[in-house]
């Protein structure tokens, strides 16, 4: 008797499972997908991480407002590292230990993110870093990935703008952060291969409020022009102490200058500066049959409209990061490891810095065709044209 209501009621289970079966039906694998953000939301670094806290929230707000991925709702758990690495360390620590986090957006930093490289390898979650150091992923870490455009092709075409304009000798200036430092790396390093000859290196700290003693001394030096390469405000101090001290040679930024603020805050010192940067920041001009055209004015006129400032490529990177992100949770749903093999193979997709051909040997995804010359023209971004 007992053996036959086992079986009865084994039976009656599969006739119940039956119908899950044919239609394909399945409950939902987690009531949300949680995504952990680090930005420097505060402190010197606020200028990039501001703009990414905000886009971050703009699009998962936009995703969930139209259902969620595969049904499932984005919940946000955004840190502010304050560009600290020692605070970064603990955000990490604490959205993977304690929120249980499916994947992590950030930092905003270069120097912020190698210091949890080592933390994020152990732990085995997906991590897209809003940085561009080359060392973030060069070797290829197997968690983590990045958008921003690397430095060594920033380095690239800025020298290659001075090889085609006749430039031979070039003085260097870098913040020391993880970002002005591996930069200052790149730089040193290309220079043969575009023929210049380095007649001046000096740094400055994030901190420092006075370049003059550093750009007398380069102006003692046969520099025919200078490569200021960082992300804190106080690169635009080197903008205005070249003014005063009547340096008249061309000055070059990184692509760590792309936030119209920066511009405001150097002023008329601002103007001729040259730097490499995404197409976002000069997204009018270019070509309507180009693959980029449709995102770039989506995301800034959706950014705009929503905070009433004008986009960054600092916020692109995070908005480059969330879609990329939404792609691979769409294929792997709530499996940490499926979502890093699925953003390796992401190909193809258009974003804010370009467009992103991820693979196993490379987690930047660009080449340096990413990249445009731009410059400041009466207080704008403008492309370069020569």
């Amino acid at each position: 008797m007992k053996k036959t209501i086992f079986v009865v009621a084994i039976m009656a289970a599969l006739i119940a499972l039956v119908p899950l079966i044919v239609l394909g039906e399945k409950e939902p694998e987690a009531e949300s997908y949680k995504i952990g953000a680090v930005f420097a939301i505060t402190g010197p670094a606020s200028w990039l991480g501001e703009p990414e806290r905000n886009t971050v929230v703009m699009v998962a707000d936009m995703i969930n407002s139209d259902g969620g991925i595969n049904g499932v709702p984005i919940e946000l758990v955004i840190e502010d590292s304050v560009g600290d690495e020692t605070k970064t360390v603990n955000a990490v620590k604490k959205l993977i230990n304690s929120d249980k986090v499916l994947a992590i957006i950030g930092p905003s930093r270069s120097g912020t993110t190698m210091a949890v490289i080592p933390i994020i390898e152990k732990a085995e979650v997906p991590l897209i870093s809003c940085a561009a150091a080359a060392p973030i992923v060069e070797p290829v870490k197997k968690w983590v990935f990045k958008t921003p455009q690397l430095d060594s092709h920033a380095v690239e075409r800025i020298y290659g703008h001075m090889r085609d304009h006749g430039i031979k000798n070039v003085a260097l200036m870098s913040g020391t952060t993880g970002f002005g430092a591996a930069g200052r790396e790149q730089l040193r390093n290309l220079a043969g291969d575009f023929g210049l000859t380095i007649v001046a290196d000096e740094t400055y700290g994030p901190a420092d409020t006075d370049m003059t003693p550093q750009l007398t001394k380069i102006r003692g030096t046969d520099a025919e022009a200078l490569v200021n390469w960082s992300i804190v405000p106080a690169q635009v101090i080197v903008a205005k102490n070249m003014r005063q001290l009547g340096m008249d040679i061309p000055l070059y930024l990184s692509h760590g200058f792309g936030n119209i603020k920066y511009v405001k805050a150097a002023g008329e010192a601002a103007e001729g500066i040259i730097f490499p940067a995404g197409r976002l920041l000069a997204a009018d001009t270019v070509s309507g049959s180009h693959p980029q055209k449709k995102v770039l004015m989506e995301y800034k006129k959706l950014y705009e409209d929503k905070y009433n400032e004008p986009v960054s490529t600092f916020g692109g990177h995070a908005w480059d990061a969330m879609w990329i992100l939404s792609e691979a949770l769409k294929k792997a749903g709530a499996d940490k490891s499926a979502i890093r093999d699925a953003i390796e193979n992401i190909t193809g997709f258009a974003g804010t810095g370009g467009v992103f051909n991820y693979s196993a040997t490379d987690h930047t995804g660009l080449t340096k065709e990413a990249f445009e010359m731009l410059t400041v023209r009466n207080g704008q971004f403008v492309v370069l044209k020569d």
